[in-house]
């Protein structure tokens, strides 16, 4: 038996389990996945939830989409760039979002399966435990679009796959499968597809029946890697936010919606 957890956005759900597992659900099923206005705020603020909810020992973070979520949707990036105030709105949630997954004491593992993109790929590198299937796609995605790779990349992907590999795939914006992104250390698991959701569920499950103080405070002590690394995250988010202003992302946006390569003027 379940019980849903009482969210104000349709870009994902979540079900608590009498196992102890809560279960963020994104996206719906046929469609894929992407963060919208109402989305990024909710998921910002659902990790604080979940650490205080009765009976909850381990999150599992999947979807039931065409692939994992493909990041911010079309309308909220567009929101953005035209407005100061909705890139300092966003920019806070981001935070909250990447401060929350790293604060919350409860294990998070995620189930990545199709494509991971932006803050997609967020949510799915920044879990405790992250499991792709061999045919993931994770894509960073920001440079593409104009904007410095700024809502987790600098707090986290040097220390999962070391420098030289962050920047290669930060600034090409070349998509990994699963198989070479375990290759590279940048997710815990990389197994079959069709296997993706039982393994995924056999470790949240795993996690759930451990020591609750054990796993807390072993995730507590290995975030101070991540904490470390808090003022390039800080830089790189507000770089992010600056760039949404600039003609870059006006060019990159409208090359997405054209199915083109962008044409960038500016220069640093």
């Amino acid at each position: 038996m379940t019980r849903q957890l009482a969210v104000e956005t349709d870009d994902f759900r979540v079900e608590l389990g009498e196992d102890g597992i809560a279960e963020v659900i994104l996206g719906t099923e046929g469609l894929m996945p992407t963060t919208g206005v109402s989305g990024h705020r909710e998921m910002s603020r659902i990790w604080s939830r979940l650490s205080v909810e009765p009976g909850i020992r381990s999150v599992l973070v999947r979807s039931v989409g065409r692939g994992f979520c493909a990041g911010g949707h079309t309308a909220l990036v567009e929101e953005m760039i035209n407005s100061r105030s909705v890139r300092l709105r966003v920019m806070r949630e981001a935070r909250e979002i990447v401060q929350g997954m790293i604060d919350c004491d409860l294990p998070i593992v995620s189930a990545i399966h199709g494509a991971a993109v932006g803050a997609g790929a967020a949510v799915a590198l920044l879990a405790d435990v992250s499991i792709a299937a061999r045919g993931a796609r994770i894509i960073d995605g920001h440079t593409k679009i104009g904007v410095a790779a700024g809502d987790h990349a600098a707090v986290i992907w040097p220390l999962l796959c070391g420098m030289a590999k962050a920047k290669y795939y930060l600034m090409t914006c070349a998509p990994l499968s699963g198989e070479e992104a375990e290759r590279i250390g940048l997710v815990s698991l990389s197994v079959p597809d069709e296997e993706l959701l039982a393994t995924a569920r056999r470790v949240a499950t795993e996690l759930a029946d451990g020591s609750p103080t054990a796993i807390a405070f072993t995730k507590r002590s290995l975030n101070h890697w991540l904490r470390a690394a808090w003022p390039a995250f800080e830089h790189s988010l507000a770089l992010e936010m600056i760039g949404f202003g600039e003609d870059d992302c006006r060019e990159g946006l409208q090359a997405v919606k054209d199915k083109r390569k962008p044409r960038f003027a500016s220069g640093a």
